[in-house]
């Protein structure tokens, strides 16, 4: 069911959310957090299908923030529920005038009782810390994306200068699989240390970046970031050890087959083995970052600590 509130208020909208979740028989304990969506008009309808595609497996109430430029001050917005928002309820609201510049008035009324709030920016975030702005106060968890953002390497020093706990990136979220590929190989034998690495990917490519980060703060060692002109990601990875590398690389003969998702991972005295290194879509990673409301430190480390060590060539 969608229903529509042309010129109405947060009064309005909430009212109208408690009389169709007693028409449709929706139970509003069922929802485990509000997840606050900020978005321009160009981007609101693929925000708000990630969103609904995301909180499939954590029912939650979705309230979509959509600036709407020019116009006198004031709010439209449309509801979602049952059928037409899946497992989660769905509020747009359209902020014209100088609402847009006070969201939280719009977003507090409608926030669920006793439940946490998670804020995404699924384009480009104000240059700025986003746990200062005015929604991001009031988020246990603050969720961005270098890769949407106009100047990716520029929002990575950003978010490091203005870190707080609780935010993350979905750049970070991408290369969770490549992480935990190399975490089980250094757990094999031989047991020895890394003494340097190296990380290749296309350039911009935040989730390169923040590997190299990551890798820089964890092993302690010298680690350089290199550049494929012809990736559009994260291309390589490759550990110096005494006995030999460790090197996991996307396995660029398989492109053009339907399976540039494969990776190869190779160190000596063992077989080459094929790794899948498909990269989550949106609302995949969102998802992701919905199972924690914990603040991501190893995140935060690879971010303001391992990134100042990074070695670019």
């Amino acid at each position: 069911m969608i229903v529509q509130l042309p010129d109405t208020s947060t009064r309005q909208v909430a009212d109208t959310l408690l009389r169709l979740r007693h028409d449709v028989g929706a139970v509003a304990t069922s929802r485990v957090l509000t997840l606050v969506v900020l978005t321009d008009e160009e981007g609101a309808d693929r925000a708000v299908r990630a969103a609904n595609d995301a909180t499939r497996e954590h029912p939650a109430r979705i309230i979509a923030l959509v600036s709407r430029d020019g116009g006198e001050d004031g709010l439209d917005a449309e509801i979602r529920v049952g059928g037409d928002a899946g497992a989660s309820e769905i509020v747009v609201l359209w902020l014209r005038g100088g609402l847009a510049d006070h969201p939280d008035a719009v977003v507090t009324p409608l926030l669920l009782p006793d439940s946490p709030a998670v804020a995404w920016w699924p384009d480009d975030c104000p240059p700025q810390s986003v746990a200062d702005t005015p929604v991001g106060r009031m988020a246990r968890r603050r969720v961005t994306d270098a890769d949407a953002a106009v100047d990716p390497a520029a929002h990575l020093r950003l978010r490091a200068e203005h870190y707080h706990p609780g935010d993350t990136d979905l750049a970070w979220t991408r290369i969770t699989r490549w992480r935990g590929v190399l975490a089980s190989a250094l757990d094999n034998p031989p047991y020895e240390p890394v003494e340097a690495a190296e990380v290749t990917g296309a350039d911009p490519s935040p989730s390169t970046d923040l590997m190299a980060g990551w890798l820089a703060h964890a092993l302690r060692v010298p680690v350089r970031r290199a550049t494929d002109g012809s990736a559009a990601g994260l291309v390589s990875v490759r550990l110096e050890r005494a006995s030999g590398p460790v090197e996991l690389r996307l396995d660029r003969d398989e492109e053009g087959t339907g399976h540039q998702a494969v990776g190869r991972l190779s160190q000596p005295g063992q077989p080459v083995r094929r790794v899948p290194l498909l990269p989550p879509d949106v609302p995949a990673c969102l998802a992701a970052e919905l199972r924690r409301l914990d603040p991501d430190e190893i995140y935060a480390a690879a971010l303001t600590q391992g990134l100042p060590r990074v070695e670019r060539v």
